[in-house]
């Protein structure tokens, strides 16, 4: 696999194994995959089928058990834990199911967080948490704390949270899972603003509906990837 300046993701025969008292559960299967720069991509497949398993290694927070991962042309596998640390924080946003906001801590003051973790001075950390939050269209809640705000709303901030850092990667995982469909619906049409902005979104989701979303959708099943397409199907 040749690199190429505007790919974000190389993946090249990866493969996932997990010991399991006698026997060995092999969750990837030998992926290959690329993802250029400024593409909405959906992950999608039933549970057991790799999906979470392969977000992990292209979220940086797994290894391959083989196989070869680029992200932004860097070999993944030849960086320590403290530089993967330093470019999960740099290079990657993350939207989880949970939100896994901090209960005690404002909106503005969650969003800070990575900013704070890198250093970033008190001030330019408040205008950057604001500025993200006015992309979400919550600049008017920074004040509030997650317990009086929706589940939408919950959401929008951790999405704010994974654009402060300006990072080349937002990686959502199950985004809409805790959302109603109206209110998920919402937050797919965020992600799909972020992207049409110049943003590399990936989404690993088990929900058609999202999928259709995605301009490509990738079908995982028994740690092999079974369709590759285009979405709107």
């Amino acid at each position: 696999m040749t690199s190429s300046p505007c790919r974000v993701i190389e993946l090249d025969g990866v493969h996932k194994e997990y010991d399991a008292g006698d026997a060995v559960v092999h969750a990837l299967k030998g992926i290959d995959l690329e993802i250029d720069r400024g593409e909405f991509l959906a992950i999608m497949g039933p549970s057991g089928s790799g999906k979470t398993t392969l977000m992990e290694i292209v979220g940086c927070l797994s290894h391959p058990t083989r196989g070869r991962y680029r992200l932004n042309g860097r070999d993944v596998e030849e960086i320590d834990e403290n530089g993967l640390a330093r470019l999960r924080g740099e290079e990657i946003g993350f939207v989880f199911q949970s939100f896994n906001l901090l209960p005690r801590l404002s909106a503005a003051l969650n969003v800070e967080l990575p900013l704070s973790y890198r250093g970033v001075p008190r001030r330019q950390r408040r205008e950057r948490a604001l500025e993200a939050l006015e992309r979400v269209g919550l600049a008017h809640r920074a004040d509030h704390l997650p317990g009086a705000m929706s589940g939408g709303e919950r959401q929008r901030v951790a999405v704010a949270r994974a654009l402060v850092n300006r990072p080349s990667l937002v990686l959502a995982d199950e985004p809409t899972g805790n959302l109603d469909s109206r209110t998920g619906g919402e937050i797919i049409a965020l992600l799909e603003r972020i992207h049409a902005e110049g943003n590399t979104v990936v989404v690993v989701t088990h929900d058609p509906a999202v999928g259709r979303r995605a301009e490509r959708r990738l079908e995982i099943r028994d740690g092999r990837i079974d369709s590759d397409c285009s979405g709107g199907g």
